[in-house]
Formats: C-alpha cells, structure tokens, sequence
C-alpha cells in the first residue's frame, strides 16, 4: 500500500512522488513494486558460501599449518589473536597452574575448533595447545573469523552449534566427575578419544597417550588408570597390539564399563 508520496499516472507505468522526486514502479500482476524502498546497504545473503570450503582452504586472514608431533601450537599467555580448526590430527590442550601442576582440558580431533576464547575479548591464551600427532590446522585470524561469522549465516549457525555440542559435553563431564567411578570416567574418556558411534565405526584405534594423561583427564592418580587400563586388556575392552607403535585400540565392549551399575 502507497501512504505517501502523489500518483502522477496510471498504466504500465505509475509515477510516484515520494518527498518531491519522481519513482517510476511497474505494474506486475496487479502489484507494485517500489524499488526505492530496498535500503542500498542490506547485507546480501552469499547463497554460495560453502563453511566446509572456508575451512579446507586459505584465503585472506587465514592459512593452513603443518605440525608435526609435540611441536607447541600456542603457549599459556601467548597473544591470543585467531581461531583455530583440526583438519587433520589430535591436539592436547594443558593448563598449567601457579604452582607449576600440569592439567589436560581436552584432546581436540578432527573437524574441532580451538582457541576461540579469542573471539570473547581474551588477550591471552589460558593454556597450550600441543599436537599429539602430526596435524593439519587452518588458523584463522580473529578479525577474519569476526568478519565471517557477521557476514555468513551458514557459518555462524555451523559455529554456534559446535559451541553448543561443546558445552553440553562439558555439562557431562562435571556430571561425570561428580557422580562416577574413576574406572567409569577412564573408560569414557578412552570411548570419547575413540569416537565411539561416530561413522559407524565401531572400534578405533587411539594415538599414543600416556597414562599420566589419562590420569590428569580422568581426575585419578597414575596408579590407578594403570591398574584399570590392565583390567580393561584382560577383559579384552581394549588391545595394544593394534594401529601403530604404541597406538590403543578401544573395542566397543568397553561401553559395558559405563553402563554398568
């Protein structure tokens, strides 16, 4: 509906006088369209933008890393100014505390971002991240991923949801601690660094970890995951003959551990 302005014609054609100038709008199947009204700076929806091409390639404000295994990605209080993506590899992200006590948060996989704190005003990295194996990373600088994540819907839904997935495996984690065994928690890390029900993929072989590692995840002494991980290979839940030298392979039967009451 026109409120405003003065029609001038009628026809193919009308002219409208919107504030003095003059707008011509096309009669098409009994509707007007008045083009003048569209705002000249509305972001347009890219319908091509791929996030999995974003994330497979370089391009300005991001590039893609060869680390080889151990080598230190980022340090606790480095600058923390860019995002990081797992193309390919596993990364194990430490916290160290003012005493010098050395704690693994998480070990991040394939298709997981990193280092997002970024993004929320961080200036400096909490903790470290140190390749477990060697590893494909695309780094992406943080005025890039801000811009991205501004402009590309597709994106930011992608983005959000992963943060989401994230935090509920946090909740499950705190749930996890509280409430379970250590022989349950150690055997849901190992089910967790294994994808379990991921692909269909019903056992999988894990990369080197050391069982100081597993401790520090599962919130137990050494001893302890050392006395569990000879349980669980008598039990046949998990193999060290599998994969490549000094690899685990965890079998499903391992999720019995964690349903059993």
């Amino acid at each position: 509906m026109i409120t405003q302005g003065e029609l001038a014609g009628s026809g193919p054609e009308l002219h409208v006088k919107p504030c003095g100038a003059t707008v011509k709008l096309p009669v098409v199947a009994g509707l007007y369209t008045w083009r003048a009204m569209r705002p000249t700076g509305a972001p347009k929806k890219n319908l091509g933008f791929d996030p999995n091409t974003f994330l497979a390639t370089i391009g300005e404000g991001r590039k893609i890393l060869s680390v080889p295994k151990k080598r230190v990605i980022f340090a606790q209080g480095d600058e923390a100014d860019g995002v990081f993506y797992v193309q390919k590899g596993k990364v194990r992200l430490t916290v160290v505390s003012k005493i010098g006590k050395e704690a693994t948060i998480a070990i991040v996989s394939e298709g997981n971002f990193f280092g997002e704190g970024s993004l929320a005003g961080q200036l400096l990295r909490m903790g470290s991240a140190v390749a477990m194996t060697d590893c494909e990373i695309l780094r992406v600088e943080k005025k890039a991923m801000m811009d991205v994540l501004h402009r590309e819907p597709a994106f930011s839904e992608m983005f959000v949801a992963y943060l989401l997935a994230r935090n509920i495996r946090y909740e499950e984690d705190l749930v996890d601690q509280l409430f379970n065994s250590s022989e349950k928690r150690l055997a849901r890390v190992l089910l967790l660094l294994a994808h379990f029900g991921k692909d269909g993929i019903p056992e999988t072989v894990v990369p080197k970890i050391s069982q100081e590692t597993l401790a520090e995840m599962v919130g137990t002494t050494r001893s302890r995951v050392s006395f569990f991980m000879n349980r669980f290979r008598r039990l046949g839940f998990i193999d060290y003959a599998g994969g490549s030298e000094g690899a685990l392979q965890v079998h499903s039967s391992l999720l019995n551990v964690v349903l059993h009451d």
